[in-house]
């Protein structure tokens, strides 16, 4: 059932296959319309308007798979989708050169004010002094995220003469080499580029970066734009940058709220071109995206073989349960040794031991990586594109099975590496339940639920340390749920990890920093 409208060649493809029976609806329905019509469905194919709920799918006992022609899936419950074994696809690749243009297109906009001195000319103007633009040669570009579409931006800014710097914690120096690139951090994208451009997914860490204190460290007369995430850029401190002057311009397509309201302050300075999220907006990218989704479709009912899932990779049941703790154990893993090690690596060393090494390494591989990457690629990551954003940072991915004779029967071992410094975490399964735990941090033993808060740390082995940051957690309403200490020696340095019932507040974490004997202070979420 093809639910929003997508492109004719997209419906053909389904129709040519004997094997189907293809419904296309005229209209978007609402939950309660779309329910009495799903019973006999094995696959919906939707954009964004239609909500696949819950509640649909209970209707929908034949469910298999849910397309979306394009990239996001808000409007598909994909927890009880999983839940039900119906795999969520997506089409993350049809609109990247539509938007990498349109970006490219802003930016020559910005350059050369051409919107604003269309509108004059509309008007019967002629004003050509007031619309002097600047040339784009030899000017200094920021690329704030080197994923596909980063990429192609860069490759249309080098063959219009400009410099190329980029900002991406996760791209190794290799990769920036190949792109033709220079790799920098954000502090001299902001000092020496004329314009900057973001393209990173949103996450706590990117949203609202570009402010106030990011635009003080710009260049004056810089010109920024986005064509990524609403929200990345924040629009209050954009408009207050442009009206003092510090910023010439601005072109975003994207905003935080959608649509922004008719006295949306941006629309009434002229420095400032916006567009209505064109990103995918081309005949090419809608006629992309409906060829996508209509042979993953076809390749997962007829082959089983799974394309740009969000969810799960296709197993079958029997080695799903299989593989199922070890998916729960890999990505949390991965998400541990991620804030643990710096932000740029070069190499990822998965080992699996004991009956880890007897089982499918694929997914637990990608679960692994997906824990680990969720950061560099925000909520988009997931098990099926994991080695492909892993490949596009330069980071390689090694797998060995062990035969290596252990205290565990089985046991996941990640090492992430970077340059000369090696990260590394442990983890085994505990009792019937198979529960997970992490028994090795750096190589010293530990016993750790991964759930939560945890709360890392490197201290002198002397007396009371642990009387000590149980009453500071005490004065401070942090609440210790287990506890577990590792040292090298007596008197020596050791490790603590505690799992904590909350986030530890600021004013805590510089106490404990304070003091001589505590060092290497992180806070984990899990």
């Amino acid at each position: 059932m093809i639910c929003d409208p997508v492109s004719p060649k997209g419906i053909a493809l389904f129709q040519q296959r004997s094997e189907f029976k293809v419904t296309v609806l005229k209209n978007r329905l609402s939950e309660a319309e779309l329910i009495p019509l799903v019973g006999e469905v094995e696959a919906l194919v939707v954009r964004s308007e239609t909500k696949v709920t819950r509640k649909v799918m209970e209707a929908a006992p034949r469910l298999r798979v849910v397309g979306r022609a394009g990239v996001g899936v808000d409007n598909v419950d994909v927890e009880a989708a999983t839940q039900r074994g119906i795999v969520v696809m997506n089409t993350p690749s049809g609109n990247t050169i539509s938007t990498a243009e349109l970006t490219f297109s802003m930016l020559m906009s910005l350059a050369r004010k051409i919107p604003q001195a269309h509108a004059s000319m509309k008007a019967g103007e002629w004003n050509r002094k007031a619309f002097q633009g600047v040339e784009l040669y030899n000017k200094t570009l920021g690329i704030l995220g080197m994923g596909r579409i980063g990429t192609e931006v860069a490759r249309r800014a080098i063959a219009f003469g400009m410099r190329v710097l980029a900002y991406d914690p996760y791209l190794t120096l290799s990769r920036a080499n190949a792109l033709q690139v220079e790799l920098v951090e954000l502090d001299e994208i902001y000092a020496r580029c004329d314009f900057i451009t973001v393209h990173m997914p949103m996450s706590d860490e990117t949203r609202g970066m570009i402010n106030t204190a990011a635009f003080a460290k710009m260049k004056t007369g810089v010109r920024v734009l986005n064509c990524a995430r609403g929200g990345i850029i924040n629009e209050t401190d954009l408009c207050a940058a442009i009206q003092e002057g510090k910023v010439a311009g601005a072109a975003l397509d994207v905003y935080e709220v959608e649509p922004p309201a008719k006295d949306f302050p941006l629309r009434a300075l002229p420095q400032v071109i916006m567009t209505p999220h064109l990103g995918a907006s081309t005949d090419e990218a809608q006629e992309n995206v409906g060829i996508e989704v209509a042979e993953a479709i076809t390749d997962y009912l007829l082959s089983g073989v799974v394309r740009n899932a969000v969810n799960l990779p296709n197993l079958d049941a029997k080695t799903y349960a299989l593989v199922k703790p070890y998916l729960a154990l890999g990505e949390r893993l991965g998400r541990l040794v991620a804030q643990l090690a710096p932000k740029r690596n070069d190499r990822v060393v998965i080992t699996y031991g004991g009956k880890a090494a007897e089982v499918p390494a694929d997914p637990i591989t990608r679960a692994i990586l997906k824990g680990f990457l969720e950061s560099a690629g925000g909520p988009d990551v997931n098990q099926i594109n994991v080695r492909t954003l892993a490949a596009g940072l330069g980071l390689r991915v090694e797998e060995i099975k062990s035969n290596q004779e252990t205290d565990f029967n089985e046991w996941l071992h990640l090492a992430v590496f970077s340059g000369d410094q090696k990260i590394s975490a442990g983890g085994t399964l505990y009792g019937s339940k198979k529960q997970p735990r992490i028994v090795r941090v750096n190589s010293q033993p530990v016993e750790i639920v991964p759930e939560g808060v945890l709360f890392f740390f490197t201290n002198k082995d002397r007396p009371g340390i642990v009387g000590y940051l149980g009453t500071l957690m005490g004065q401070h309403n942090v609440n210790i749920a287990s506890m577990s200490l590792s040292r090298d020696i007596a008197g020596g340095r050791a490790l603590t990890v505690l799992n904590l019932d909350s986030v530890p507040p600021n004013a805590l974490l510089e106490e404990i920093r304070k003091d001589p004997d505590i060092s290497d202070v992180r806070v984990v979420k899990l």
